[in-house]
């Protein structure tokens, strides 16, 4: 039977990681671009007799993960695999504070990272697999912050804002080809990782939301990453998945 590939990024920690790992359990072969490798995923790879890829890319320049991502997509049989999903979750936290005390480094890497790359990895995902005959998907993980203002994170919703908005016209694009991707910007709900830890440490003067999160992780809201990522798959798997092309984890 034929097999399905995803392409993952920022696998190496966090829900990236949990997802790395239930995709591989699954029996999914897995390309993972990350900053840093994870020789427990080849380890588990193994045990499950499933293949993994990871490569090593600083995403704050995403046109050499591009380039490779695109000729090795090329280089493979148009009918090798069953589907073909690039799943988009690498991603940073900018400090948070109010924009008129953010540095111009932080801004850019920010947006490097969570917009630019996401934008160059999609493109050269969907033209490389253009003439594929499997299902084809792309989820990229937002977050709720896209969605609603507050104040202290406008670097890191400006770019969850982008790419929901930018997934739209991709949806739009899509539709008017032959095997078109199924699309979706997905909020994964609110997960406990070191993001949430970052959130939690800063200066409750720089950042009037801070008791909530505090008191999201006091009173247990806070999904696990294992938790999150099984949601999160789920819904890929879920057979309207795309009609919406920006959605909520949660929705019915």
């Amino acid at each position: 039977m034929k097999t399905h590939l995803t392409i993952l990024t920022g696998a190496s920690r966090g829900m990236g990681l949990a997802m790395a790992e239930q995709l591989i359990a699954a029996g999914h072969h897995l390309i993972c671009i990350s900053r840093n490798t994870n020789t427990a995923l080849d380890t588990l790879a193994k045990q499950h007799g499933t293949s993994i890829g990871q490569w090593s890319f600083d995403l704050a320049d995403g046109t050499p993960a591009c380039e490779q991502l695109r000729a090795w997509l090329t280089s493979r049989d148009a009918n090798e695999f069953a589907s073909v999903t690039l799943i988009n979750n690498a991603a940073v936290l900018p400090n948070i504070s109010p924009l008129r005390e953010a540095s111009a480094s932080d801004i850019a890497l920010t947006l490097r990272v969570g917009l630019e790359s996401v934008l160059q990895l999609t493109a050269a995902f969907l033209g490389a697999t253009a003439a594929w005959s499997g299902e084809r998907k792309l989820l990229n993980i937002s977050s709720g912050n896209g969605r609603r203002a507050m104040a202290s994170q406008s670097i890191y919703s400006a770019v969850k804002a982008g790419m929901d908005h930018y997934t739209r016209c991709v949806a739009e694009e899509e539709k008017l080809v032959l095997n078109g991707a199924k699309v979706c910007s997905l909020a994964p709900g609110i997960i406990d990782t070191d993001m949430q830890t970052h959130i939690r440490s800063t200066d409750p003067t720089k950042f009037p939301s801070h008791q909530a999160f505090v008191e999201y992780k006091r009173d247990g809201h806070l999904l696990t990453p294992e938790a999150g990522a099984a949601r999160v798959l789920a819904y890929l798997a879920r057979a309207d998945f795309g009609v919406n092309p920006v959605a909520d984890v949660r929705d019915a």
